[in-house]
């Protein structure tokens, strides 16, 4: 049996029939070209070598590489009925958690032999249906969602389709599938126990619209309980985003003047919102850790560099990922498990803008070289 070509085929003219056609080739022109049916070609292709004579399998092989010919992956998989795609729609690409999570769902999935196919809702909830049945269409085994959670139809779309479904970091009513996301509550907790331990005694929450969205929901109910349990001692109050940039200024100045001399510190809940109270104390004159103290959730490339830097709650968007890739594939094995709620913890990475804090309001010295939160006191715990 042939195995590879000769120096004298290789320099030879190619017959008519094997040179390569227009655009790719197809398993029909192997066939064609080599004189032989698309079964032995598929036969060949799939190392069934001894259902074949050697000089079959010679010629299939020669015109093979003639022709340049790559089977589809998509094709060889849906012959065997499966695809190996996993469906993943994100509420928006734009935000940094979004990607953060796709990385990590994209690395895992590779690692099984799966890739991902992406579709972005753009906040557009309306979208969600229309996102599962298009998925749906390009054969995806199985889906992860983390989306707005608010399309009442969209449960029913991923039943319909009788596929395993993961949700990340946003529950959704009426459907029973695995859940990942942060300790929302455990990671407030470090929050306001940071602040405190700073010193900062007048608290600001801001925060987008909870519209039904169950991680936003959770962190305003985690503030508002942490906050209260300390009675007079703390100043808390919340503040929902909108569209115009003047009531942000406007909150943040009435909220300052509210603190008189004492500490006032701002919690953003999500890197969209870190962004805008940026632009709002830029416009403002201010300074993060002296007219103000800081942390938002989610870490970012750029919060070390925006003024003394930004103290942040840094979520394991990477494990998130990884997790939520875990337990869809568990699921496509055929394993037979209860629904799971995995819930994962936060880190804090402590910066200038929530330094302890003096009574007149501004930042007093750090001791020693060394950041207060590097020796946590579960002050609420």
């Amino acid at each position: 049996m042939e195995t590879g070509f000769s120096c004298a085929s290789m320099t030879a003219p190619m017959p008519s029939a094997a040179r390569p056609p227009k655009g790719r080739a197809t398993i029909a022109d192997v066939a064609r070209a080599a004189g032989v049916s698309k079964a032995t070609v598929s036969r060949f292709l799939n190392h069934r070598e001894t259902l074949l004579t050697p000089e079959t399998a010679a010629r299939v092989e020669k015109t093979v590489a003639a022709l340049d010919y790559v089977p589809s992956p998509m094709a060889r998989s849906l012959k065997r009925g499966r695809s190996r795609l996993i469906g993943l729609v994100v509420a928006d690409i734009a935000n940094p958690y979004s990607v953060a999570v796709l990385r990590g769902a994209e690395r895992a999935a590779q690692q099984a032999g799966y890739l991902v196919v992406l579709f972005n809702l753009g906040n557009e909830s309306e979208r969600e249906r229309a996102a599962i049945e298009a998925l749906a269409a390009y054969q995806v085994e199985g889906f992860i969602l983390n989306t707005l959670g608010t399309d009442p139809g969209a449960a029913g779309e991923v039943a319909r389709h009788g596929k395993p479904a993961v949700l990340v970091d946003r529950k959704r009513a009426g459907m029973a599938a695995d859940f990942v996301s942060l300790d929302n509550a455990g990671a407030m907790q470090r929050v306001v126990a940071h602040l405190l331990q700073g010193g900062w005694r007048r608290l600001l929450y801001v925060t987008e619209p909870a519209r039904g969205v169950s991680s936003r929901i959770e962190r305003v109910a985690a503030f508002r309980s942490l906050s209260a349990a300390q009675g007079n001692a703390v100043d808390a109050r919340v503040a929902e985003l909108d569209d115009d940039g003047d009531a942000l200024e406007q909150t943040l100045r009435e909220s300052r003047q509210r603190a008189g001399p004492h500490p006032f510190a701002v919690v953003a809940g999500n890197a969209v919102v870190t962004l805008r109270v940026c632009a709002a104390v830029a416009r403002l004159g201010w300074q993060f850790g002296r007219d103000l103290g800081f942390v938002g959730f989610d870490e970012t490339e750029w919060a070390p560099l925006v003024g003394p830097g930004l103290t942040t709650i840094e979520q394991p968007t990477d494990e998130i990922g990884r997790v939520a890739t875990h337990c869809l594939l568990e699921r496509l094995q055929g394993r037979d498990l209860p629904v799971r709620q995995i819930l994962l913890a936060a880190r804090l990475v402590p910066r200038g803008s929530s330094r302890p804090a003096t009574s007149s309001g501004a930042p007093s010295g750090l001791t020693a070289g060394k950041h207060p939160s590097e020796v946590e006191t579960g002050f609420l715990e």
